[in-house]
């Protein structure tokens, strides 16, 4: 049965906890970061399961397609930001881009599934 609402999908469900885990990874990074890092981290993350959302209320393909697209770019930003947190010893974002690689793997299968439907 197919979901009615962003909520039921494990993607966005997924996505969300992610979120959640970045505000606390973030919480520890000085003060000194708040309108940078901090912010622009929180952002891109906080974009992803937003444009998933988003997208899955558009009614064509093409407007599904380009929200989850855009929040695989937002991924992507955070996969940068994770290094240099971690190259300015903000902490260790291991676990956070290995979420980051699942969220993207379920994007991609489920922008392929669209692109395939008939």
């Amino acid at each position: 049965m197919a979901a009615r609402s962003f909520e039921e999908v494990e993607l966005w469900r997924k996505a969300h906890a992610w979120v959640l885990a970045v505000y606390r990874f973030t919480k520890h990074f000085p003060k000194h970061e708040l309108f940078g890092l901090t912010s622009q981290l929180r952002r891109a993350a906080v974009s992803v399961p937003a444009n998933f959302a988003e997208g899955f209320k558009k009614r064509s393909r093409a407007g599904k397609i380009r929200f989850y697209n855009i929040a695989q770019g937002s991924l992507e930003e955070c996969r940068y930001y994770f290094i240099l947190a971690r190259d300015l010893n903000y902490g260790d974002p291991t676990t956070l881009k290995s979420g980051a690689q699942e969220i993207s793997k379920m994007l991609d299968s489920y922008m392929r599934s669209l692109l395939s439907a008939p």
